[in-house]
């Protein structure tokens, strides 16, 4: 096994690995395209639309991801039919983050798949450990939102605004807080109220 391919494999196993170590990816970083993304014209839609398949590992059909964004690399993020990101919207997409149809995204949200070991002695040269984030269909995330590695989150969810998600929610949920926590099931009540009941 190489160098790389063992860098690799501890970070698919969501094991510590460093700044030098995975510096072999970084060509996989899409920066400049994110760049020019965010300074496109609103007016640009197909410009936006061309730059978006370039920088995305993939992309769905009537995506709208409103600027300024922030990526990591980009090629990391797969998103399905239907997408809603507001401004403000930034993937740490150190590995995968796979996004569901039908997805609203409130402003200023962060989609985490990395983070850090605690104790100082460990974080020499940025060593960090990255997981996958899921995010099902017809999923809403709220306004200044954290979702950290290894998050899944279920069909249907709402995340209220301000919640730090740090384990999977169910779908079908309301889910608010920090930590985020399962409020209450959504339900067919749900269909009649423009806003939540009390939980």
């Amino acid at each position: 096994m190489s160098d790389h391919e063992e860098v690799l494999a501890r970070i698919r196993q969501g094991a510590f690995y460093t700044e030098s170590e995975a510096s072999f990816q970084n060509g996989q970083r899409r920066a400049d395209l994110v760049f020019e993304y965010n300074r496109t014209p609103p007016g640009e839609a197909g410009r936006r639309r061309e730059l978006l398949e370039a920088i995305l590992g993939s992309v769905g059909a009537r995506t709208v991801l409103l600027p300024p964004f922030h990526a990591g690399f980009g090629s990391n993020v797969h998103i399905g039919d239907d997408f809603f990101g507001n401004v403000n919207l930034t993937f740490v997409d150190d590995v995968e983050i796979r996004i569901g149809h039908g997805v609203m995204i409130a402003p200023s949200v962060t989609l985490t798949t990395t983070g850090h070991p605690i104790h100082p002695g460990l974080r020499e040269d940025f060593r960090r450990f990255s997981e996958p984030i899921v995010i099902e269909d017809k999923v809403w995330i709220g306004s200044n939102v954290v979702v950290l590695p290894g998050v899944r989150i279920g069909y249907g969810a709402v995340i209220g605004a301000g919640s730090v998600v740090s384990r999977d929610i169910p779908a079908m949920t309301v889910a608010v807080g920090v930590p985020c926590r399962v409020a209450r099931p959504i339900t067919d009540e749900d269909l009649k109220a423009r806003t939540f009941p009390a939980a």
